[in-house]
């Protein structure tokens, strides 16, 4: 069992990670026998390389991207963190839409989604991202 105080920094030093474009930082918090899942992508990651690649391809797509926690609950019995955030960039790269390329638009976004995760051993096993894509989409004029 992990205490809520180290939970919350360990998912504080995940999200600092991302924020400031570490990706090196991002996925040595991972464990050995980690699983990320996205609600925008097909497949689990299973891989840290993979987890690497897909940090980078949100980085890639929104270069000045900033995000952050705007909401908090943490579960000490289960080792569970789960969030709201928001996230700020201007899509100057490509990005990647399931197996489509979005060709970059110039446009600013300000995009809003939730993440749920479990630790063991002070490691992350697990990462369920729920980014809120039909709204990116619609700010970057793709859907109405």
């Amino acid at each position: 069992m992990i205490d809520r105080e180290a939970l919350e920094k360990l998912d504080d030093a995940r999200l600092a990670a991302w924020d400031t474009h570490r990706l090196d930082a991002f996925v040595g918090l991972l464990a050995d026998d980690f699983v990320l899942r996205d609600t925008t992508i097909g497949a689990p990651i299973t891989t840290k390389e993979g987890a690497r690649e897909y940090v980078q391809a949100w980085l890639t797509a929104l270069p000045d991207m900033r995000i952050r926690r705007t909401s908090l609950l943490v579960d000490e019995d289960d080792g569970a963190v789960a969030a709201e955030v928001a996230f700020t960039g201007t899509h100057t790269g490509p990005m990647a839409v399931g197996s489509t390329q979005v060709s970059p638009t110039g446009k600013s976004v300000v995009g809003r989604g939730a993440y749920f995760a479990r630790v063991k051993d002070g490691r992350f096993v697990e990462l369920s991202i729920h980014p809120d894509l039909a709204g990116i989409m619609a700010q970057l004029g793709l859907m109405s």
